[in-house]
C-alpha cells in the first residue's frame, strides 16, 4: 500500500514537473518559431516568461513580421510591449505602410501608439482619405444676407505630424473660420451663389492643415442656402432703440414739466397760507390798536362799512358775470 502511494506521488510529481517545465521552457512555441525562420533563442523565451511577457505574442508578431518581409527585432517588439503598446496593432500597421509605399519605420510606429493615436487607422486613412462633413456654418455677406454653408473636407492622415499634430476639430474649425471670411469678404450674397468654387479656393489657398495630423486634399461646398436679412434687422433693432431713446427722453421731459408745475402750485399754497396767516393777525392788531388808543370805534365802524360794501360789490360782481354767461331763453313773439 505504501508503494502504491509512492508510485501516484512520483508520477503527479512529474507531471508537475513537465507543466512547469513547459510553462517556463515553451519548446511547441520555439520550434514553431524556428520553422517560420525567426530567429529567437529558448532563453530569450524563457526570460519572457520571467519578465511577465506572453513569448507568444512576441512570437507571432515576429513571424508575422518576417514573413511580410520586415526587419523587427524581438527586443523591439518586447520593449513596446512593456511600454504598453499594442504590439499586433503596430505590426498590422508597418505591413500596410509597406505594402502601400508609405515611408514608416517601427520607431515611428511605435511612438504613434504610445502616443494614443491608432497607428493601423493612420495609415488605412493615408491609404484611403477621409471625408468629414462639416455642420452648418453660417455667414453674412456685405450686403447685409446671411447664408449657411455646408462644407465636405477630404483628408487624408499625415504619417510623420500625427505626434504632436492637431486632430479633426482643429481642421473643422479652422475650415469654418475660412468659409465665414470667404463669405463675409463677398460684395454682393449673390456672387457667392454663382460661384460657390471660389469659397473652396480662398478656403485652401490658406494652409489650414498647418501644425494638423491631415491634409487636406479638397474642400467642397455641399449646399448654400439664403438665410435672413441681417441689415435689415440690424436697422430694424437700431430703429427701435432710437425709438425707445426719444420716449425715454420725452417721458424725462414731461415728469419734469409735471416737477416744475407741482413745485409752483406748493409755492402758491405757500403763499396763500401765508396770506391767511397775514388775515389771522388783523384782528390782533385792531385788538391792540384799540387799547392802545391809536383806533377809535368810529374808525373801527368806518371799516366794517368798508368792508361790507367791498362785499357787496363782490357778490354783484359774480352774480352778473354769471348770468351774462348762461345763455337766455329766445322771447316768444307777440299776438
Amino acid at each position: 500500500m505504501n508503494g502504491l502511494v509512492g508510485i501516484v506521488a512520483a508520477v503527479v510529481g512529474v507531471l508537475l514537473f513537465i507543466i512547469i517545465f513547459l510553462y517556463f521552457v515553451p519548446l511547441n512555441l520555439w520550434i514553431t518559431a524556428v520553422f517560420s525562420g525567426v530567429r529567437i533563442s529558448i532563453i530569450q523565451l524563457i526570460l519572457m516568461r520571467i519578465r511577465k511577457v506572453p513569448p507568444a505574442l512576441i512570437v507571432n508578431a515576429l513571424i508575422t513580421s518576417t514573413k511580410a518581409g520586415l526587419n523587427v527585432t524581438s527586443n523591439e517588439v518586447e520593449t513596446h510591449f512593456l511600454a504598453g503598446g499594442n504590439v499586433n496593432n503596430v505590426i498590422k500597421a508597418l505591413i500596410s505602410a509597406d505594402k502601400a509605399n508609405i515611408p514608416l519605420t517601427f520607431q515611428l510606429a511605435t511612438a504613434i501608439d504610445l502616443a494614443g493615436r491608432d497607428v493601423f487607422d493612420a495609415v488605412h486613412m493615408s491609404v484611403n482619405p477621409k471625408v468629414i462633413d462639416t455642420k452648418p456654418i453660417a455667414a453674412m455677406a456685405k450686403d447685409g444676407i446671411q447664408l449657411v454653408a455646408k462644407a465636405r473636407v477630404t483628408v487624408r492622415a499625415n504619417i510623420n505630424q500625427l505626434v504632436g499634430g492637431a486632430g479633426e476639430d482643429t481642421i473643422l474649425a479652422r475650415v469654418g473660420e475660412g468659409i465665414v471670411s470667404s463669405i463675409g469678404s463677398s460684395l454682393d450674397h449673390k456672387a457667392v451663389l454663382e460661384n460657390p468654387d471660389n469659397i473652396s479656393k480662398l478656403v485652401l489657398q490658406k494652409g489650414l492643415d498647418s501644425g494638423t495630423a491631415f491634409e487636406i486634399l479638397s474642400i467642397d461646398i455641399a449646399d448654400i442656402d439664403v438665410g435672413k436679412n441681417i441689415g435689415a434687422v440690424l436697422q430694424a433693432d437700431q430703429a427701435e432703440a432710437d425709438k425707445q431713446i426719444a420716449q425715454a427722453k420725452a417721458e424725462q421731459k414731461r415728469a419734469m414739466a409735471v416737477a416744475e408745475e407741482q413745485q409752483q402750485k406748493a409755492k402758491a399754497q405757500e403763499a396763500r397760507v401765508k396770506v391767511i396767516e397775514a388775515e389771522a393777525q388783523i384782528p390782533l392788531a385792531m385788538a391792540q390798536a384799540f387799547r392802545e388808543g391809536n383806533l377809535g370805534i368810529l374808525d373801527y365802524y368806518k371799516f366794517k362799512n368798508i368792508q361790507a360794501d367791498t362785499d357787496m360789490r363782490d357778490s354783484i360782481s359774480k352774480s352778473t358775470g354769471s348770468k351774462e354767461s348762461k345763455p337766455g331763453k329766445p322771447s316768444s313773439p307777440k299776438k
